[in-house]
């Protein structure tokens, strides 16, 4: 993995985990810059790090590729997530991580919605690369693995370490089944990605959707960072219904395929309502994220069809 990666990679216990130890390479009482569309998780982690006095923290949208660059030369750690989760947004990572930076300053890329198959944010001046090998890598919702990835002897040797501190170290079975995922990484991302694209193009001019978010769209706003930067759009899409967040509710409710869950990157598609979820009552009530997996793409369609109602 940390070759896909293009560098050297530690496996740790869970995604939770991996991010949990990346921000004890920064110094203590310096400021870790995260982007507003991340996951809960790492919201709250940081959170709770810096009401501790262990780190100041600020939020910048992921869009804002001038702020990070100005943030870049004086911060302790920028943490993005590109593609972003739930809301799909990709930062410009090209300019941002080409911008020169304070002598200290690490640069964080959470890539587990595009994989290393589409984005490699080591290669593009990244200091550490994040996955949750929990989704795509894994691939078949039996793992729980992070990964982080770096091409840095020191920051490798400070993974290694907080790993071991915090007893984090996956067990045989979970880094076989990571293995087992990567072999078939490329098949079920070509089949999945396809399956998107077609979703996506076909939600984005159905009447009763209100906006589809998709980096494979040309109607996304960042469409053009993701074209210049990413092999791929990725598996992940979401999309906001008319109606009410009841409403939103009820389509999920009548599902027969696609699987009603929260987590991602199985074989199986799997779609939610993320404002349902504590902490993220902010998102847009109508929200619907969709995993989309390796069925076949019509009977996907059909399921999405029937669920979206008349």
């Amino acid at each position: 993995m940390g070759r896909l990666d293009g560098g050297q990679a530690v496996a740790i216990a869970s995604g939770m985990a991996a991010s949990a130890a990346v921000p004890g390479l920064m110094a203590p009482g310096r400021t870790l810059v995260l982007s507003e569309d991340c996951p809960q998780s790492v919201t709250g982690l940081a959170a709770v790090a810096a009401g501790k006095g262990q780190l100041n923290l600020e939020r910048l949208a992921t869009e804002d590729t001038e702020g990070w660059i100005r943030a870049s030369r004086t911060v302790g750690m920028l943490w993005l997530e590109s593609p972003s989760n739930p809301l799909l947004k990709v930062a410009d990572l090209k300019a941002i991580l080409a911008a020169p930076t304070g002598r200290d300053t690490l640069r964080v890329v959470d890539h587990t919605l595009a994989t290393a198959l589409n984005v490699r944010p080591l290669m593009l001046g990244a200091d550490v690369a994040v996955q949750s090998a929990t989704k795509f890598v894994g691939g078949h919702s039996d793992l729980l693995m992070g990964v982080v990835a770096t091409r840095s002897s020191s920051l490798l040797a400070a993974l290694k370490e907080a790993r071991m501190l915090a007893g984090a170290t996956p067990g045989a079975l979970e880094t076989f089944l990571a293995l087992r995922g990567v072999r078939t990484l490329h098949l079920r991302l070509e089949r999945a990605q396809d399956n998107a694209r077609t979703l996506a193009a076909r939600l984005a001019g159905d009447g009763r959707v209100r906006r589809v978010h998709y980096p494979g769209l040309a109607s996304h706003p960042s469409h053009s960072h993701a074209v210049a930067q990413m092999a791929g759009p990725g598996a992940v899409l979401a999309f906001e219904t008319h109606g009410t967040a009841d409403d939103a509710d009820a389509t999920c409710r009548r599902l027969k395929l696609i699987r009603h869950a929260t987590s991602l990157g199985g074989v199986e598609s799997t779609l939610e309502r993320r404002a349902a979820i504590p902490g993220q009552e902010h998102l847009p009530p109508t929200l619907l994220r969709l995993s989309v997996g390796i069925e076949h793409v019509e009977d996907l369609w059909h399921d999405l069809n029937q669920a979206l109602g008349s």
